[in-house]
């Protein structure tokens, strides 16, 4: 068949065009197959090594710009910890980032966010991403608000906090869940992560927990038990996680009504126990008097971790039954599990509060031989403080001064207030002294100093000291006493009348104070800190937080039954000896958290036994 010039060069085009046709589609295939390939290599790897091998034949394979493929590898170098070695990869000269999409940058964000110390990368990374004019989605903040978090760095937050309302996510749940708990890692944030919290149109169960979390973490138990009693009027259901953190309010209030009412509410409602909720528990009951209730419920555990054994030691410590937070620690290396430093510091304060010196002595030697742990600062001050309880001033002071590491401030103030209460006071003044020199600023050294001149009643010096402390515009710490009673928490301070009930209240102290004397009690007028007359001191004595919350229960619960008071400093000899005589007269178990540890007081005696 004969073809027409203009004919065959029509047939000519169709041919020509068929093969570029059939090469694009042959190229297209390949590209697939390639891609494909990569990911599969990438799914399957799980070393450096394999990874730097893909690296390689994604290079040779020219899918150096294919987004699909750098995603998958920046998610699998985060997951071997290579992070860094992707981003290299990623923002290499020969890159072409036009390329770049949303996903890979998300991944790229979220893969710095996890680590521990490369968040700040995470932030690097977002302005990147806007400096590429890739525009983020609902998905990028979450991990860039995790970051800022993790820097806590407030005005860096407030910033991301403006664009997120600039590109429209203020009111995505998880955006505002994670800005919550962003605000809430740090005490000046706290505020704005409840205006957050009350705007929030729509609330899940995170969105409680990170608020409620954030409270108890910032020690403001009390506004995060309040917020759980919101939670359960709003028809939310927490989680074990919701519940850690309440229980951890609990721990801090010593609200052990209030602990076990969480106890049941987690089995009523069938919540989730995981081990980290169950150590939450026994951690509760532990701290707020209640140590059988915790070893019962450690016992009952099925699975175990070194915080479970951890916390138990911890409480027995705590209550002064250090022969069992022994025994506790030699059942444990026995069970196989390795201890670490954490437990050791419980294990020691065990040995303190019990005046086990020898014992200490010989698991401080053991950290380092058995398990190579070496000591931490925590440890030696727990050394110091064993060895000052058992009125070895002297070998206190050796000890601190042979220790391989700078002695801390809190392991000076401990040899100073044993200084103190053993009558080493010129000791205690010396070191006072050069307390104060390196740590200028730090008001709990003045009132040491003070202290001290109260019990070698040189007034005027004392008087000194109070007045360099008000030009330098520090204040004592106040104490204050907490009570549980009727699922409230009252909390008094020396010579509160704030309580609707105080003319009752002081009418109890009176009678307490006869009651008292009848028996025998004479108060401790050196715990004054003030010149004044002996009357006036046992006035100011009577008016102490913790008789007061003594007095306030002996008013509004009924006869015989345990009265639990947590005060926030520690409790002074005086309410210390009066408390035994109140657990008599009135035939009442007292059970005393100040900030060392438990107090038992029942039929005039202690468990502390060695109270200095």
């Amino acid at each position: 068949m004969q073809f027409s010039s203009q004919q065959r060069k029509l047939l000519r085009s169709v041919t020509d065009s068929t093969t570029v046709l059939a090469s694009t589609v042959h190229c297209s295939f390949n590209r697939r197959a390639a891609e494909q390939r990569c990911l599969a290599l990438l799914h399957d790897c799980n070393t450096l090594s394999k990874l730097t091998q893909v690296h390689t034949h994604i290079l040779k394979l020219g899918l150096q710009n294919n987004p699909l493929v750098l995603t998958k590898f920046t998610s699998t170098s985060s997951e071997l910890y290579a992070i860094d070695y992707a981003s290299s990869f990623l923002f290499s000269p020969e890159s072409d980032t036009r390329l770049y999409d949303t996903f890979l940058f998300n991944t790229i964000i979220r893969a710095y966010a996890q680590t521990n110390h490369s968040k700040d990368k995470a932030i690097c990374m977002y302005n990147l991403m806007l400096h590429y004019n890739v525009l983020p989605n609902k998905f990028t903040y979450p991990f860039v608000l995790k970051a800022c978090a993790g820097i806590v760095n407030l005005n860096l937050g407030k910033s991301v906090h403006g664009s997120v309302i600039k590109f429209g996510f203020d009111n995505d749940v998880h955006v505002q869940n994670t800005m919550v708990h962003m605000y809430c890692c740090g005490r000046e944030g706290i505020e704005f992560a409840r205006k957050v919290f009350d705007e929030m149109r729509k609330m899940d169960s995170v969105s409680w927990s990170a608020m409620i979390g954030g409270y108890a973490r910032l020690g403001r138990s009390s506004d995060a038990v309040s917020l759980f009693r919101q939670m359960q009027i709003a028809g939310v259901c927490p989680d074990e996680i919701t519940m850690v953190s309440v229980l951890s309010a609990c721990t801090d209030l010593g609200a052990l009504e209030l602990g076990k009412w969480v106890e049941s509410y987690i089995e009523k409602e069938r919540v989730q126990k995981t081990v980290e909720l169950c150590n939450a528990l026994i951690d509760m009951f532990a701290k707020c008097g209640n140590v059988d209730k915790a070893i019962k419920f450690f016992r009952s555990m099925e699975e175990r971790t070194i915080v479970s054994w951890t916390s138990v030691i911890v409480g027995l410590a705590m209550h002064g039954r250090g022969i069992e937070a022994v025994a506790l620690f030699e059942e444990m290396i026995g069970s196989g599990m390795e201890p670490d430093d954490v437990v050791f510091i419980g294990l020691l304060s065990a040995c303190s509060h019990s005046g086990l010196v020898d014992r200490g002595r010989d698991y401080f030697d053991m950290m380092g031989k058995n398990f190579g742990i070496v000591p931490k600062i925590e440890h030696y001050g727990c050394m110091v403080d064993m060895l000052c309880r058992a009125g070895l001033i002297s070998e206190a002071l050796e000890f601190v001064q042979q220790m391989p590491i700078e002695p801390n401030p809190v392991v000076w103030r401990t040899l100073i207030n044993a200084c103190r209460a053993h009558g080493e006071l010129k000791l205690g003044e010396k070191i006072t002294r050069q307390l104060i020199r390196s740590e200028p600023m730090h008001e709990s050294n003045y009132v040491l100093l003070s202290n001290i001149y109260a019990k070698m009643f040189n007034w005027e010096k004392k008087m000194r000291i109070r007045e360099l402390m008000d030009m330098k515009g520090m204040r004592k710490v106040p104490g204050s006493t907490m009570i549980e009673l009727g699922n409230e928490i009252y909390e008094f301070v020396a010579g509160d009348k704030s309580h609707n009930q105080y003319s009752e209240i002081y009418e109890m102290v009176d009678e307490m104070g006869r009651e008292m004397k009848q028996a025998g009690y004479v108060p401790t007028t050196s715990e004054v800190l003030l010149d004044i007359d002996n009357e006036d001191k046992e006035d100011t004595l009577n008016t102490h937080s913790e008789k007061l919350a003594i007095a306030f229960a002996l008013l509004n619960t009924p006869p015989g039954t345990p009265i639990r008071i947590v005060k926030n400093l520690r409790v002074c000899s005086d309410c210390h000896t009066a408390t035994k005589f109140i657990s008599k007269i009135y035939n009442r178990e007292i059970i005393m958290r100040d900030r060392n540890r438990f107090h038992h007081f029942k039929d005039g005696m202690c468990s502390c036994r060695d109270f200095w």
